[in-house]
């Protein structure tokens, strides 16, 4: 029986948490290796991989009904975990290309683009991961199953399709030979209008991130 038309949890929940925990446990441990990368291109073709894996266990838990956990109110985990580091070697590995544009709701009409960078999304997946991860950890199953499926829906879900997004425009940019725009310019600070991303956006040609990719330059 495939995981979509599984009625609830209940039915196979060991095999079901041990997958879904052993994924994100490998995204998490293989991210913060990523992170001491020297060049990207031993980051951004395992970022790539490394997040398309993270959104299948997000898929699976968005197929099945609504998981509940054990006790009314999520027991203490106490501090959480200082992501800070890892969001800023990759702000500083990533630099050329860490900024990106993305639409929040794509069913929202009339809604601009946004400036996202990949180095605040993997940090922000890192933790929302990282907290259901202390409750699998301390053998509270369903509290973490729990919450990965509800953090997939309101958080961690969107910020890894947007920056699975980037990293395959990326690479799908320099492949096809086509110029990439730059966003240097545009900071996540600002709140750009409908028109400020064309006008701040530069050129820039994708051999300059083709070379250190190991990829295909323009020619």
């Amino acid at each position: 029986m495939s995981d979509a038309t599984l009625n609830s949890v209940t039915q196979d929940p060991d095999d079901f948490a041990v997958q879904v925990a052993d994924q994100i446990k490998t995204f998490i441990v293989a991210v913060s290796e990523v992170s001491k990368a020297r060049e990207p291109e031993e980051a951004v073709p395992v970022l790539l991989l490394q997040v398309s894996q993270l959104l299948l266990a997000g898929g699976r838990l968005g197929a099945y009904e609504d998981i509940l956990p054990d006790e009314r109110y999520e027991p203490d985990l106490g501090p959480e975990p200082d992501a800070d580091g890892l969001r800023e070697r990759f702000a500083a590995l990533l630099e050329p290309i860490d900024v990106y544009s993305e639409v929040f709701d794509p069913y929202e009409p009339r809604k601009p683009p946004v400036p996202h960078r990949i180095s605040d999304d993997l940090a922000d997946l890192v933790t929302d991961l990282g907290h259901g991860l202390a409750h699998y950890e301390a053998d509270r199953t369903a509290e973490a199953m729990w919450w990965w499926q509800f953090s997939y829906f309101s958080n961690w879900g969107s910020t890894a399709s947007a920056a699975l997004r980037a990293l395959q425009s990326l690479i799908a940019h320099i492949r096809l030979n086509q110029p990439l725009q730059e966003l240097d310019g545009l900071d996540t600070d600002q709140d750009p209008g409908d028109g400020d991303l064309a006008e701040e956006a530069g050129r820039v040609m994708a051999e300059e991130i083709a070379g250190p990719l190991g990829l295909r330059p323009v020619t």
